[in-house]
C-alpha cells in the first residue's frame, strides 16, 4: 500500500477537492481517512477523530455498519445493475415502498437520482411539467429563501439563494426570487400570518403574479445561515399560502430527512405535507449514493394521466441503482428496528443543553440555534460589548484557529461562513452520551481558542 505522504501527493496532484481553496488543498496536512468505525475515523498514523459533522450530515447510523455493507454485497452478487427505465427491480421496488409508508399524508412516488442536488433538479422540473400539463403553462418561476443552499447542478444552484457559490456561474435560470429567511424568528413569535418572514413569501407571489409561479422551496430547517428553525406556525402558513395561490410547497429535506431532528421527515414534524419532498443524505448515510424526489400521488396521477402529460420527462442512468438502493432498505430498516429516532429526540435536548452553556461562558458566542442532532453555534467578537467580528478576525478564526483546534482535539465540524462566523455540528444519529461528551468538550476547546485569539 502507498504510503501516506505518496497518497498525499497524488491527492494534490489528481484529486480536485470539492468546495476546497488551494492552500488547503495543497497543504501538507492534508488528512488522508484510511478507515471508519461507529462515530470515529481513523487517518493515516492511526489518529482516530470524532466525525462531528456525519460526514456531511450524512452518516446517520455511524460507520462500519456490516449488515449495510453486507446488503450492498449481497446485491451486487445477484444484480449489480438494472435500470428504472420502463422496468422494476427489487431493491429500488422495496425502498420506494418503505419510503412511502415513513412520508407524511400522501407523498407515495419516488423518483430516485444520485444526490441532493439532483434531487432538487428533479422538483424543479417536475413542477414545472406538471404545472404545463395542466395548461398553466406561464407558471415558472421559484420561490426559495436568501442564504439557502439547494445544491450545485445549475438548476439548484438558480434556486440556491447563497450569492458568493452563484456569482461565478451568473447568468442562472431567471424567474427565481428570493426572499427572507427566519433568521430571529423561532418559537412563539406571535401569529404565524403576520410575520414579515411569512408576509414576504405571499408578497412576492403577488408581485411575480400567482398564475406565474410554480414552486415554493424550503427547508424545514434551514442550513445556509446557521441551523434556523422556524417559528410556530410558519410551514402551516406556507401551505396555506401554497394552497391559496395554486403553488406547490417543496420541502427540501437533503439535510432534514431520516432521523437528523427526531423524525423521519423534518415537514412531518411541523405537521405539514409538502407537495414534493426531496432527500439524499441520511437515506443510505453515506454508504451508497443516492438522492430522491417524493411526490404526492394526485399529482403524480395528474400528470401522466393528463393529455398533455403521459410521461415525466426525466432520468438518470444511475437512478435507483440495485446496490444503492439495497443499501437504502438496509440503512432506514435498521434506523426503524433500533429506534435511532428515539435516541435523537431523547439526547438532542441534552446536546442543546450543553451547548446553550458556551453562551455562559464564553464572550464570543452570540447564539446557539438548531434542533435534533443539527445546530450552529454562531460567534462574535464580544457578546458584552455587542461588538461583531471583524473581517480579518472572522477569516483567522475560519481558516486557522478553528481548522488547528479541529486537529488538536481530534473533533471534526464544519467551520461556516454563509453570512455569519458559525460552526455546524451534527454528529451521527447513533451517538451515544459519551460520543456526545466528547464532542461538547472538543467544541469547548474551540471555543475557548476563538476567544483568546479574538480577545487575548
Amino acid at each position: 500500500m502507498s504510503t501516506d505522504s505518496s497518497l498525499r501527493a497524488k491527492a494534490q496532484a489528481h484529486l480536485g477537492q470539492h468546495f476546497t481553496r488551494n492552500d488547503v488543498w495543497q497543504d501538507e496536512g492534508l488528512p488522508v481517512f484510511v478507515r471508519s468505525e461507529g462515530c470515529h475515523l481513523y487517518d493515516e498514523h492511526g489518529r482516530r477523530f470524532l466525525d462531528g459533522l456525519a460526514g456531511l450530515f450524512c452518516v446517520n447510523m455511524g460507520h462500519g455498519r456490516g449488515d449495510i455493507v453486507a446488503a450492498a454485497s449481497k446485491q451486487m452478487e445477484t444484480l449489480p445493475y438494472a435500470t428504472n427505465w420502463g422496468a422494476a427491480h427489487p431493491p429500488a421496488v422495496e425502498a420506494a415502498s418503505l419510503i412511502a409508508d415513513l412520508a407524511p399524508g400522501d407523498l407515495s412516488v419516488t423518483w430516485f437520482v444520485n444526490s441532493g442536488s439532483e434531487a432538487v433538479e428533479t422538483a424543479i422540473k417536475f413542477a414545472r411539467q406538471y404545472h404545463k400539463s395542466q395548461g398553466a403553462t406561464e407558471r415558472t418561476k421559484i420561490i426559495s429563501r436568501s442564504m439557502a443552499y439547494h445544491g450545485v447542478t445549475l438548476g439548484a444552484l438558480s434556486v440556491t439563494g447563497l450569492p458568493k457559490i452563484r456569482d461565478p456561474f451568473q447568468p442562472l435560470l431567471p424567474g427565481i426570487r428570493h426572499v427572507p429567511n427566519t433568521l430571529g424568528f423561532t418559537g412563539d413569535c406571535g401569529p404565524a400570518d403576520q410575520l414579515d418572514v411569512v408576509r414576504a413569501i405571499e408578497q412576492a407571489i403577488v408581485e411575480e403574479g400567482p398564475e406565474t409561479v410554480a414552486a415554493v422551496f424550503a427547508e424545514p430547517v434551514q442550513n445556509g445561515r446557521g441551523a434556523l428553525v422556524p417559528p410556530d406556525g410558519y410551514w402551516r402558513e406556507l401551505r396555506r399560502i401554497c394552497d391559496k395561490y395554486g403553488v406547490l410547497l417543496v420541502a427540501d429535506e437533503v439535510i432534514c430527512s431520516f432521523g437528523r431532528l427526531g423524525e423521519w421527515f423534518g415537514s412531518g414534524y411541523f405537521g405539514v405535507v409538502p407537495d414534493m419532498i426531496t432527500f439524499a443524505k441520511g437515506s443510505t448515510s453515506g454508504y451508497a449514493p443516492l438522492g430522491g424526489m417524493i411526490a404526492r400521488e394526485p399529482l403524480v396521477r395528474g400528470l401522466f394521466e393528463s393529455p398533455k402529460g403521459g410521461t415525466f420527462t426525466h432520468g438518470a442512468t444511475w437512478g435507483g441503482h440495485p446496490v444503492s438502493t439495497a443499501v437504502a432498505v438496509a440503512n432506514i430498516t435498521a434506523m426503524r428496528d433500533e429506534n435511532v429516532l428515539g435516541n435523537v429526540r431523547t439526547l438532542g435536548p441534552e446536546l442543546r443543553a450543553g451547548l446553550e452553556t458556551l453562551k455562559d461562558r464564553y464572550r464570543v458566542v452570540k447564539d446557539v440555534r438548531g434542533m435534533g442532532f443539527f445546530y450552529a453555534v454562531e460567534l462574535m467578537a464580544d457578546s458584552e460589548t455587542g461588538r461583531e467580528l471583524t473581517e480579518e478576525e472572522s477569516t483567522k478564526v475560519l481558516r486557522e484557529v478553528l481548522p488547528t483546534a479541529f486537529k488538536r482535539t481530534g473533533v471534526i465540524l464544519r467551520p461556516d461562513d454563509r453570512g455569519a462566523t458559525m460552526l455546524m455540528i451534527s454528529p451521527p444519529l447513533v451517538a451515544d452520551r459519551e460520543v456526545l461528551g466528547e464532542l461538547l468538550s472538543g467544541v469547548d476547546v474551540m471555543i475557548a481558542d476563538v476567544q483568546r485569539a479574538v480577545l487575548g
